[in-house]
């Protein structure tokens, strides 16, 4: 039963990681039906900001606030499979590492229940690999990710989910 559920889980990471490299490549201007990648502005200021990109019924909300240094420029990505089984959601620097302080942050994914979640304090750039939060930082729920007071860094640069959506054959 555990290899056959490890074996399960394999395939649904196999599929998140091309599913994300693929989405992390399409220009911001290409807003095909199923797959949008949109560029936002992360505010420094302690204010709560949110931001939102959906694809059909499904949506995925960043909300954060950050302290120190200048506006950023991130990326959102979202996707749905071909089966509209699977919604993903991505958001990150692209430049790899971001120098605002997080002092909170949220993702939530509409629509779907939350099968896999990560969150990162750098994202892949030029030869370095994305770098994890420790899985103390950060709160995994159906369908949400949330940092965890007290235990949280303050170095966010990257968050990835994915659900499945509650999509029916009849």
């Amino acid at each position: 039963m555990m290899a056959t559920l490890n074996n399960f889980h394999a395939v649904h990471l196999s599929f998140l990681f091309v599913f994300v490299s693929i989405a992390a490549f399409v220009p911001v201007e290409s807003s095909p039906e199923s797959t949008k990648t949109v560029e936002f502005n992360v505010k420094p200021g302690g204010v709560v900001h949110t931001f939102t990109e959906g694809v059909k019924e499904y949506e995925c909300s960043f909300t954060y606030a950050s302290q120190g240094g200048t506006n950023e420029q991130w990326l959102m990505s979202v996707g749905l499979s071909d089966d509209d089984r699977l919604f993903s959601c991505s958001v990150w620097r692209p430049q790899g590492k971001s120098y605002l302080f997080f002092t909170q942050f949220k993702a939530e994914m509409k629509g779907t229940k939350i099968e896999y979640a990560n969150a990162y304090s750098q994202a892949a750039t030029a030869g370095q690999g994305d770098v994890p939060l420790k899985p103390q930082e950060f709160t995994v729920g159906d369908s949400t990710v949330t940092h965890t007071d007290g235990k949280f860094s303050a170095q966010l640069s990257k968050l990835t989910l994915i659900g499945r959506t509650r999509h029916d054959e009849l």
